[in-house]
């Protein structure tokens, strides 16, 4: 099974950017690892910073993909920078922003912040800035053997795309 740390596409434009949201929600299991209570200390349930930004590496290589009409298995290659300031707790809608530094044969270098969305006021504070790099992996892979299918881009991406109004050819 795949998980997928994104609920919905808000914008796409082809090679630069990439807005999605992530909706916290208390009935993940996983909040309730992250901190769990301890002696006098109530539960503090937190979406784990790991899946916040695997969230964001499900948006930027979205649009890695998109420049590249979902042709290349595009994989996570490095993890830049990751600077968190706040914690995303159940109740915050998270938003992603990736920006696209370089696209090339290769590969794809990008940017992002991550913000938390209060569901009271709905103001936005800023939770993560996160810099990633991926690898079109076909091309830099030579003499290992992949499954001709693309096995990154799955239904469940695909169909969230088409869902949120965006069509992978556009």
């Amino acid at each position: 099974m795949r998980w997928i740390w994104i609920d919905r596409i808000l914008e796409l434009e082809r090679g630069r950017r990439c807005v999605t949201i992530k909706n916290v929600s208390a009935a993940e299991d996983v909040l309730h690892d992250h901190f769990p209570a301890e002696g006098n200390r109530p539960a503090m349930p937190v979406m784990p910073n790991t899946l916040i930004i695997e969230g964001m590496a499900q948006t930027a290589g979205i649009m890695v993909g998109h420049a590249g009409d979902f042709k290349e298995k595009v994989i996570l290659a490095k993890i830049t920078k990751a600077v968190f300031t706040d914690a995303a707790r159940p109740g915050y809608t998270i938003r992603h922003t990736a920006e696209m530094d370089n696209f090339s044969k290769a590969g794809a270098s990008t940017h992002g912040k991550t913000e938390l969305i209060d569901p009271n006021t709905g103001e936005t504070k800023p939770l993560a800035e996160i810099t990633l790099m991926f690898s079109h992996i076909d091309h830099n892979m030579a003499g290992l053997e992949f499954p001709e299918h693309n096995f990154v881009f799955t239904g469940q991406l695909m169909e969230m795309l088409e869902a949120s109004g965006f069509k992978s050819g556009e």
